[in-house]
């Protein structure tokens, strides 16, 4: 006879995390459905499986508490929905036939916080070190944080002037700009970055991780320089998915205190943080004449909805309409 808290003991979580490495899940996606899987089993205070069905109800009043008493954003309900989805269709191997019909969260029409020029230029003089060169990525590049992160060095092509995104938002591939005042900077950096690869190389590791299953196919690409993080940690830490020890990239932590301690010193009143460089990267180029079709490609947006929000950005002061007050000499 099962204990009565048998489904909080490990069991079922380690089920869930050998499935989504089984279909090579990334360990992001990976902490997150394991995480919204326990805050569900949480919620109904289950000790068996048995109490996980039936789970079409159970699914709708977890994800209808979040919407009404969490006022969770609509992308984090449907990123609960896609993890209690996947524990019941892949892990559990039970269909979801019937209904799910959830209170939806409300979907706010969010502004982007944007920096002009010279605030871009201010925080970024008063960041230093890798830190600053990944800031310089994120807005002359329109890079998404992990996106500059996870760029392997042949993912920068100086010729070109071009950077290569692999498996971004959406799991796509995009080719977006690289700055020329960059190259320089960039090139000192990776003259480091190889030093360091070749004393990893010389301790026995060395081996960087390859995405899906590319370290069976292609065995000797783990070592090569050009698979390497243009933005390698500072220490060896231990693979969770292989428990190799590896050298991952950067951690984004790292970036976000040191742009949050940038702006404050800046004396920025406006919120700011990595994602600010990107909104600023595409609303300075609508400002430059750039067409909004090339921007929705730099950026990787699916739809051109998306992108068309800078648009009202740069419809300063309500829309564009001046104010009656300064018509008036008072």
């Amino acid at each position: 006879m099962p204990a009565i808290n048998e489904i909080q003991k490990p069991r079922i979580l380690d089920e869930v995390r050998r499935v989504l490495r089984l279909h090579h899940y990334s360990i992001h996606t990976e902490k997150s459905y394991v995480d919204w899987i326990a805050r569900f089993i949480r919620f109904f205070r289950m000790g068996s499986r048995e109490d996980l069905f039936p789970g079409e109800p159970k699914i709708e009043a977890f994800l209808s508490d979040l919407a009404v008493n969490a006022k969770v954003a609509p992308s984090t309900q449907n990123q609960a929905m896609n993890a209690l989805v996947f524990l019941y269709k892949r892990v559990l191997k039970h269909p979801l036939d019937g209904a799910i019909d959830a209170v939806r969260a409300g979907r706010k029409a969010n502004v982007p916080v944007i920096m002009t020029r010279a605030e871009v230029a201010s925080v970024i003089s008063l960041m230093g070190g890798v830190p600053q060169l990944v800031a310089k990525f994120l807005y002359g590049s329109g890079l998404r944080i992990m996106e500059a992160l996870r760029l392997r060095v042949k993912d920068v092509d100086f010729e070109m002037k071009q950077v290569t995104v692999r498996s971004g938002k959406g799991d796509k591939d995009r080719i977006t700009t690289f700055p020329d005042s960059l190259a320089p900077l960039l090139k000192n950096h990776l003259a480091r970055v190889k030093t360091l690869h070749q004393q990893d190389l010389s301790k026995g590791h060395g081996e960087v991780y390859l995405p899906n299953a590319l370290s069976r196919k292609y065995p000797s690409a783990a070592g090569e320089w050009a698979w390497q993080y243009v933005f390698p940690a500072r220490d060896l830490s231990v693979d969770p998915l292989s428990g190799v020890m590896r050298r991952h990239h950067v951690d984004p932590s790292v970036i976000n205190k040191a742009i949050k301690a940038a702006g404050r010193s800046a004396g920025l009143s406006k919120p700011i943080s990595a994602h600010t460089f990107r909104h600023s990267f595409a609303t300075h180029l609508l400002e430059r004449g750039t067409d909004i079709r090339t921007i929705q490609q730099l950026l990787g947006h699916s739809d051109l909805k998306t992108t068309m929000i800078y648009t009202h950005v740069l419809q300063q002061g309500g829309h564009g309409v001046r104010s009656p007050l300064d018509d008036l000499d008072v």
